[in-house]
């Protein structure tokens, strides 16, 4: 049997006139010029039970969908076949979607038709060729159609698609070494790319690829650092995720920390990657979770995958007490928060006791974090002790003996980008816990408990539940798509056209659009200065803190200024941040600098994308160095900065000794407070919270116990002006209107 019986099958299906046309005007040569087939928009076929019923399974056998894939992508590759094509009047695009609706057609389809599904397993099982002699080959009229019953996603990484990617998956928990394997295969390659969720991560592998001898460049959204003196590109570079060029032409690309295809504000960046980069293998590193997924949206590009599991290296456990109070801290401890003030709280208590610890959240600057970091694996520094947020589950190599949780309650933004106070997943507590008795520590074995009793039994529960499988991938508008609907609205402003285009678009299942709230926040915020759509598009896509009101001002202003057609000059800057800057003195002033640090990275990721506008980048790149050892001296006496803080206002969320607000219950002599995680749990969004306001308020940390008491007097006096006789009715009204009065609080300036 021969493949031209295969394709004879179709001839059923109906011939679209224009596909005719085609193939006459490629064969007539009344034309010089190829047939414009770009004009050609693919309607969708619906596939059919075959009228043959399963009459091909019971003559032979089952098909090996894998077998059938391989063999099916062989055949595509034949430049013997794809000559034939042009012959019939397919160029490489239309072969192309016409070979990729056959193979859909086959590996779809419930059942195939008898003869069909014979030759298919004579391939299979080595009794038929698949490529026979061109005489054999038949491009019948059928196959044209098939064209059309195509995948949209399939098309838009075209590099991609032109050739036969090489998917291994290296799946298994933190501290398995999964991603150390996929390092090796990469810098054993001609060319490679790693792309990281960090910008630690991508400076690790940089670091590591040139000291092996491997150059390396370096490429964030503020950086690029290129190894060659004369700035030409290196085969190998190490990138921030959305920085990956899905363009250039790699033997081996890393994906590292694929399960966050799903995240809510970057999933985008992991599925561009995925399906996107140009490489000839691609290797997926992350949790066990996502293989499945991952397998799937390989199989609807028609590309194979391989998993290779890893188990961890060096075994962890959770511990049958909880510490209870910081003097049972010991050497090794990392306490995890997930609140700067729980940590500005706990750091002070442990500083009371004689202590020096370490400091690592996620707004510091890189280098701080490496800094303490540093500090706190050196054996021969007297620190020893680590409180940091969930910051630390990426990107740093510590010595942590034993994880201690604070709190197991932490905040998130839902899909609708209201923000709750939820139970951390079973994946966030797995990632943290992981860090403790890491293999290249000095402690082999890695411990796990909670700060309160109540937490504990919560905790062993969330890391025996499984970890829930990825469903979806995050998608994310491109300026193209959204200029073409400008195109049709044209005086619609962009943070209408970014809702248009979500509320029209209509996504597989397997994937979603990502929570684009934060680019219609900066969309709105620039709306009135006049810019073209694309320089419009860009300013709202840098990655800024909209929390810090500085920087928001910053954003502004730049934004203005370019719009001038005023370059930034790197005076005009240091004018707008005040430099020079001096080490601070309270948490307030920290908290500032941070904030300017961020603005100077913003300075620098628009540096690369209008270079003539931000021409400075090189010298504001060094006043943010020396910036950031400015932060570094204030991290290191944070202590004292949270004394100054203290001595002139207690911090927000913090009583009269610096402990931590939103107090339900204290251990026993332990001298430290802090949430409840076990009353918390199940409280979602905020303000839904069970009790009065005024305690939901104090427990959020947006009221002080302090200031509540006040609010409650003051509007207890002016109570007592009209309502001279108290009575346990009025006692009870008193309660409620103060409560009143602190949300009252909270909304005014």
């Amino acid at each position: 049997m021969s493949l031209r019986r295969c394709f004879l099958l179709l001839s059923r299906l109906p011939v679209p006139r224009r596909a005719c046309a085609i193939r006459r005007a490629a064969s007539s040569g009344s034309s010089s010029r190829p047939p414009d087939t770009s004009l050609f928009v693919p309607l969708s076929v619906r596939s059919e039970t075959s009228r043959d019923g399963d009459i091909g399974l019971e003559l032979s056998q089952a098909l090996d969908k894998s077998e059938i894939l391989k063999a099916l992508n062989r055949f595509y590759k034949r430049k013997e076949i794809q000559k034939v094509a042009a012959e019939q009047g397919l160029d490489a695009r239309l072969f192309h979607q016409a070979f990729i609706s056959f193979r859909k057609y086959v590996l779809e389809m419930p059942s195939l038709g008898a003869e069909l599904h014979i030759i298919l397993n004579d391939i299979c099982c080595g009794a038929g060729e698949c490529f026979l002699p061109l005489s054999h080959f038949f491009f019948g009229s059928s196959l044209y159609p098939l064209c059309f019953l195509f995948l949209f996603l399939s098309f838009r990484y075209p590099e991609a698609r032109a050739i036969q990617r090489k998917v291994v998956f290296h799946a298994g928990p933190t501290n398995s070494g999964k991603t150390y394997h996929a390092i090796q295969r990469y810098l054993a390659a001609k060319s490679g790319i790693y792309c990281g969720p960090l910008k630690l991560l991508a400076h690790e592998i940089f670091e590591k690829s040139n000291s092996a001898g491997v150059p390396c460049d370096l490429v964030t959204g503020e950086e690029r650092t290129f190894v060659d003196p004369e700035g030409r590109q290196s085969s190998h570079v190490a990138c921030t995720i959305e920085m990956c060029s899905v363009t250039t032409p790699y033997e081996v690309a890393v994906i590292d920390e694929i399960q966050m295809i799903k995240d809510l504000a970057r999933g985008w960046a992991w599925t561009r990657a995925l399906l996107g980069l140009c490489a000839e293998e691609i290797h997926v590193c992350g949790e066990a979770a996502a293989v499945n997924f991952v397998r799937e949206l390989m199989f609807s590009t028609g590309e194979e995958m391989e998993v290779h599991n890893y188990e961890r290296l060096t075994p962890f456990s959770v511990l049958d007490h909880a510490v209870v109070s910081l003097d049972n801290l010991r050497p090794g401890d990392c306490i995890v928060c997930f609140s700067k003030n729980d940590i500005y709280s706990i750091s002070r208590q442990i500083e009371v006791r004689g202590l020096e610890c370490a400091v690592i959240y996620g707004s510091l600057p890189p280098g701080t974090k490496l800094s303490q970091a540093k500090k706190f694996n050196d054996p021969d520094d007297p620190c020893k002790i680590l409180v940091a947020t969930d910051a630390i589950g990426m990107g740093l190599n510590l010595s942590i003996r034993r994880i201690i949780f604070n709190s197991l309650v932490k905040p998130t933004v839902n899909e609708k980008g209201e923000k709750e106070m939820d139970t951390i997943s079973t994946s966030q507590a797995l990632q943290i816990a992981g860090r403790a008795g890491r293999f290249s520590s000095v402690f082999k074995e890695g411990q796990v408990t909670t700060m309160h009793h109540d937490d504990l039994p919560v905790l062993k529960e969330i890391l025996q539940h499984p970890v829930d499988p990825i469903e979806s991938a995050g998608l994310h508008p491109t300026a193209e798509q959204i200029e073409m609907f400008a195109y049709h609205l044209p005086d619609a402003t962009l943070s209408n056209l970014i809702d248009i285009f979500v509320s029209l678009s209509q996504v597989d299942g397997l994937y979603f659009v990502c929570n684009i709230d934060d680019f219609k926040f900066l969309a709105d915020m620039i709306q009135h200065i006049p810019l073209n759509l694309r320089s419009r598009y860009v300013f709202c896509t840098a990655p800024i803190n909209k929390k810090q009101p500085f920087v928001c001002t910053s954003f502004l202003k730049f934004a203005r200024q370019f719009s001038r057609d005023e370059p930034l000059t790197f005076d005009w800057v240091c004018r707008h941040i005040n430099w020079p800057l001096v080490t601070p003195r309270n948490i307030k002033d920290l908290v500032h600098l941070e904030a300017v640090h961020d603005v100077l990275d913003l300075y620098l990721w628009l540096s690369y994308r209008f270079m003539d506008m931000f021409p400075d980048a090189n010298l504001v790149r060094e006043v943010q160095q020396e910036l950031d050892h400015i932060i570094q001296q204030g991290v290191r006496n944070i202590t004292r900065l949270i004394r100054a803080s203290e001595a002139q206002a207690p911090l927000p969320g913090t009583g009269k000794n610096g402990d931590a607000a939103g107090i339900q219950h204290r251990s026993r002599g332990s001298g430290i407070q802090g949430p409840s995680s076990s009353r918390a749990r199940g409280n979602k969004t905020l303000g839904r919270a069970s009790g009065s306001l005024g305690s939901r308020l104090v427990q959020e940390g947006l009221l002080t116990p302090e200031l509540l008491d006040q609010l409650r007097s003051e509007w207890s006096q002016g109570r007592s002006l009209n309502d001279p006789k108290p009575t346990p009715e009025n006692l009870n009204k008193t309660q409620g209107d103060s409560d009143a009065a602190g949300q009252n609080a909270l909304s005014s300036p």
